[in-house]
């Protein structure tokens, strides 16, 4: 049995998330979320609200015993990007590309 959380639209991109993201693949949900409260990166304030969604979707809505998931799939995709333009010299512009990412973060109970 497996209970997902997801995160759509989130605006950072997906290249950062990604990093965090394998850090706590394949680890028990304790410990992952350790790991993310003590990792400085923007990231980890979007995944440790998600992980924790992903836990009590667990325990709540599959009445998992929240002491014995762990991180099974978790993944980013890239959202839409929006796309801004910045001022240059000689009236031209520069396109500055803000990026958006969707994660989805699967936790899974131990056989």
């Amino acid at each position: 049995m497996k209970a997902a959380a997801y995160l759509k639209y989130a605006r950072i991109s997906p290249r950062k998330v990604k990093i965090v993201l394998d850090l706590i693949r394949n680890k028990d949900a304790g410990e992952a979320m350790s790991i993310l409260k003590h990792t400085p990166k923007s990231a980890s304030e979007y995944l440790i609200k998600l992980l924790g969604s992903a836990m009590a979707n667990a325990e709540n809505n599959f009445s998992m015993n929240k002491d014995r998931l762990f991180v099974s799939e978790c993944f980013v995709c890239p959202g839409p990007t929006l796309k801004r333009m910045m001022p240059r010299a000689k009236g031209s512009g520069a396109r500055i590309l803000k990026r958006t990412s969707h994660v989805t973060l699967v936790v899974a109970e131990k056989e």
